[in-house]
């Protein structure tokens, strides 16, 4: 199985909250998110990201998440395994001593919701913004595009968005670090 997701820039996020309580739509309440992305080591952002082993580690609510994430035909369509870890420190000197290295932090506010078979996700990402997310699980084999276009109408049908996102939050707060101020 395969997670498939599109992200759109959000510039009103309480505007989107409302619009989705018109529709009847419950959004869960905030939750924190602490997540440390990994890279191969000699990997760097601007390097090709199809087919490369990404891993995270997530911190919501004092429960640990770690998660391999590999990109098949886009950045927003990976092979997906995730798990619950005890120990995030024990978790990252494993990562460390599997080749991997740190790349950015990510913290974010994000609230959920589920539509039409997916799964929505409401975030405020520190120094970079407001998104929205729609993900679904898929078949290895699904065509990852048609999903996305599925999931894109469904978003846009929502209003309040803005701009369509390519990129993950990795790179997004990767960009934004490295923007001089």
């Amino acid at each position: 199985m395969r997670e498939i997701e599109v992200k759109y820039r959000v510039d009103d996020l309480e505007g989107l909250l409302a619009a989705l309580k018109a529709r009847s739509i419950e959004v869960s309440g905030p939750l924190h998110q602490d997540d440390q992305a990994y890279a191969p080591a000699g990997w760097q952002f601007g390097d090709g990201k199809l087919g490369v082993s990404f891993l995270r580690l997530r911190t919501v609510a004092g429960r640990h998440y770690f998660t391999l994430k590999q990109p098949a035909q886009n950045d927003q369509a990976c092979l997906e395994y995730e798990t619950e870890v005890t120990d995030r420190e024990a978790m990252h000197h494993a990562a460390l001593h599997l080749g991997y290295q740190p790349t950015v932090r990510i913290i974010k506010t994000r609230r959920t919701a589920s539509i039409g078979g997916c799964s929505l996700c409401i975030d405020e990402v520190e120094g970079v913004g407001g998104f929205i997310e729609a993900e679904r699980m898929a078949s290895d084999d699904a065509d990852a595009q048609a999903v996305q276009a599925e999931l894109a109408a469904l978003i846009e049908s929502l209003g309040n968005v803005v701009t369509r996102v390519a990129e993950t939050y990795d790179s997004l707060v990767h960009a934004a670090r490295d923007i001089p101020a």
